[in-house]
């Protein structure tokens, strides 16, 4: 991609993220999982590694081991000032490499703190980018959760604020993140700036809601010694500056100004924009239609300037989720029902000509100084039906990162429940591929990926849950692969008000019920469980993958609702519920039992 981008709006820029929020509970959790992969064809099906923050490899895992905890904020005591932290750690065993050591993997690793609506964190943490489905989508545009997060340090508004004088109707929320991408790259110790501001009209208890806003990701400054003098200036150094941060931030061109210095900037700099911006400008309606929830929503990418010239309007990701409130407790139920299509065909036309509105062939992930495009340790941060060129049939062609980012691609993502316990999740994706404008791929290579997940509790009591999954690659795109997993998880909680540093796991649940899986929407951190979509959420959880777990009842009889995940469901995904109540005292009637009048 060339650096000609018009970041629209960037008065304030505010970044946007979403993270999946753990349950609304005072309990901190801790987790270890054990489980393995196998395919048929030696390359992991699309949809088992696919928004699956990384930890997934290319070539199957024989095994795997993972654990980690979560301390979430206070949520039962509404705290002004509170912190919290989280730790995942993945062992993967390298495929073919008996008694070789496990490839360790960090996914996240944080800490955060709060002060009212505000929060700060540093580290790694789970998240995803734009107005979205989190649970079922194919991946938002620009940040999809597919590969690894990036470490950073991130300021940001946890839920949407009123705007003074509105009465609730206008809310604001967003955020501003400075990150750093790593060595061993074509470009070393690069950094990364997001941004973004997002708006709601109506207020959270309306029926019909109003969301737009836009997402900005760049990857600017460096060093490398595998470029010309035409492409990088200042002995391969790349504008680093705080001047140039400055000129990142707004999304500045070089341009348009005359006394640029030719020693720190080079030809291509002084003609485009400091570093390789990216995002998308979003709209979103969410409405109530009887015991229905639905979510609608549009993402415009930008790379360059066409959205500005309106060249690319047909390119974007379009979005209906909806969601059955009431399902059956017998039987089969859905409870979320996702379709998407994206397209990037357009990318402006074929045509690019400086100064013009033909500026066409974005190039969508690729760039010129940037070689290994838009990807973190080799895998998409965007959506992943634009893939690195090492998983695909084709070869590399002119690019160093993908061959493929003209696609058609549709996409179905389903959710529900079997009886009280069992959970299930599939997505089921088609696409068309063209290859890109400089090595196109004709005939288009057409692909199919599905995959399905289920899910279940091995005991309740002592917080082990099975996760089984079974996926396929079928086209011409990717190596044709049939493959599954299969894990066992046992989760523990502490509850950080009132066990004083005691992990427990639960002593007993009534005949337990999963929750229609939850939508999020991707762009704000929110550290409790919304009932709409919202612009990014933290994953305060351990794991990303779909968290199913069961309603427990309280002392008063009434049920605890869980919550569910962004990703597909694996067994660390039903965490065990912390029993808040003692049991009754002999003698007591138990909670929802009649008194009985002592024999005299």
């Amino acid at each position: 991609m060339r650096k000609r981008f018009l970041v629209l709006g960037l008065l304030s820029p505010v970044f946007s993220f979403s993270q999946s929020p753990l349950p609304a509970s005072r309990s901190a959790q801790a987790f270890v999982e054990a489980g393995g992969y196998a395919a048929s064809g030696g390359q992991t099906p699309f949809w088992l590694r696919a928004n699956q923050y990384g930890i997934v490899p290319l070539k199957p895992a024989p095994g795997f081991v993972r654990g980690g905890v979560v301390i979430p904020y206070r949520t039962a005591r509404k705290r002004q000032l509170d912190w919290g932290a989280g730790a995942d750690v993945v062992a993967n065993a390298r495929p073919g490499l008996i008694g070789a050591a496990p490839t360790i993997l960090i996914p996240e690793l944080y800490v955060k703190a709060r002060l009212g609506l505000l929060e700060i964190y540093a580290g790694r943490r789970r998240e995803i980018v734009g107005l979205t489905d989190s649970t079922l989508s194919s991946g938002s545009y620009a940040w999809s959760g597919n590969a690894l997060p990036i470490p950073k340090i991130q300021l940001a508004l946890r839920e949407y604020a009123p705007i003074p004088l509105t009465n609730g109707i206008l809310s604001v929320r967003g955020s501003f993140s400075h990150g750093w991408f790593p060595t061993g790259g074509f470009i070393n110790n690069s950094f990364l700036h997001q941004s973004s501001l997002y708006g709601r009209v109506g207020k959270k208890t309306w029926p019909v809601r109003f969301y737009a806003g836009f997402n900005h990701q760049a990857q600017w400054g460096g060093q490398t010694d595998r470029l010309p003098s035409s492409i990088v200036e200042n002995g391969g150094k790349l504008p680093s500056s705080f001047k140039d941060y400055i000129d990142v931030v707004l999304g500045s061109s070089l341009g348009y100004r005359s006394n640029v210095d030719p020693t720190r900037y080079s030809e291509f700099d002084r003609t485009n924009r400091i570093g390789n911006h990216l995002g998308s400008v979003d709209v979103a309606i969410d409405f109530q239609v009887s015991q229905l929830s639905v979510f609608a929503y549009r993402q415009s990418v930008y790379e360059d300037g066409s959205l500005y010239y309106f060249t690319n309007l047909t390119d974007g990701l379009h979005g209906l989720r909806i969601r059955n409130q009431q399902p059956s407790r017998q039987g089969i139920a859905l409870t979320d029902v996702v379709l998407e299509y994206l397209n990037t065909l357009s990318q402006g036309g074929n045509i690019f000509i400086p100064g013009s509105a033909l500026r066409g062939r974005d190039n969508y992930f690729n760039h010129q100084q940037y070689a290994d495009g838009w990807s973190y340790r080799g895998q998409t941060i965007g959506t992943p039906f634009i893939p690195p060129a090492n998983t695909t049939r084709y070869p590399q062609g002119v690019d160093r990162f993908t061959n493929n980012n003209r696609v058609q691609g549709y996409h179905v993502g389903l959710s529900g429940q079997i009886g009280s316990v069992v959970t299930f999740q599939t997505r089921l994706s088609y696409s068309r591929n063209y290859g890109t404008y400089s090595s196109p791929i004709d005939p288009d290579a057409r692909q199919f990926s599905g995959g399905i997940w289920v899910g279940a509790p091995l005991s309740v009591r002592h917080g082990l849950n099975l996760t089984a999954s079974v996926a396929i690659d079928k086209g011409n795109l990717y190596p044709e692969s049939v493959g599954g997993s299969l894990s066992i998880r046992k989760t523990w909680f502490h509850d950080r008000d009132h066990l004083k540093g005691r992990f427990v796991t639960v002593d007993s649940i009534s005949t337990p019920r999963p929750k229609p899986l939850p939508v999020k929407l991707a762009v704000i951190p929110v550290a409790k469980p919304v009932s709409q979509p919202a612009v990014s959420k933290p994953v305060t959880k351990p794991a990303p993958i779909v968290q199913a777990t069961a309603k427990v009842p309280t002392p008063a009889g009434k049920a605890v609702p869980a919550r569910s995940e962004n990703s597909p469901l694996r067994a660390r995904d039903f965490p065990v519920i912390n029993p808040k109540t003692s049991q009754p005292k002999p003698g007591q009637p138990k909670p929802g039992q009649p008194k009985v009048a002592p024999r005299r």
